[in-house]
């Protein structure tokens, strides 16, 4: 069983920032890739940030310069700081995990449950 437990979403004035946490936990021998999604009302799931275990961050061309993503390895937990947040940055934020099961060679996908950002104008 393995958990993604999101926190830190909520409501901010455009300018304002937020910051992410995500907190994987479970039967987890390691985790590749972690990172954020975002999906507003009538739109697609996109991806704002990924980042690798032990590479570079990659970054949606809507928040580079005002998102940094960043993860601690040793307790599995991926952060998104959100800086200089839009209005159009308003959407349900769900992280991700690509993960070893411990006795697996295979990889999973896993997705939190989601946590709301509202940026008012």
């Amino acid at each position: 069983q393995v958990q993604l437990v999101e926190s830190g979403g909520g409501l901010v004035q455009a300018g304002g920032s937020l910051r992410l946490s995500c907190a994987a936990s479970g039967s987890i021998f390691s985790i590749n890739t972690m990172g954020w999604y975002r999906q507003a009302p009538g739109k697609q799931r996109e991806l704002v940030a990924t980042i690798i275990s032990g590479g570079d961050p990659n970054y949606a061309d809507s928040v580079k310069g005002r998102f940094t993503i960043s993860r601690d390895n040793a307790k599995n937990t991926v952060y998104l700081q959100m800086n200089s947040l839009k209005p159009e940055d308003t959407a349900v934020y769900y992280c991700h995990a690509e993960y070893l099961p411990h006795h697996s060679y295979t990889f999973y996908d896993y997705w939190g449950q989601g946590t709301q950002v509202t940026v008012s104008s």
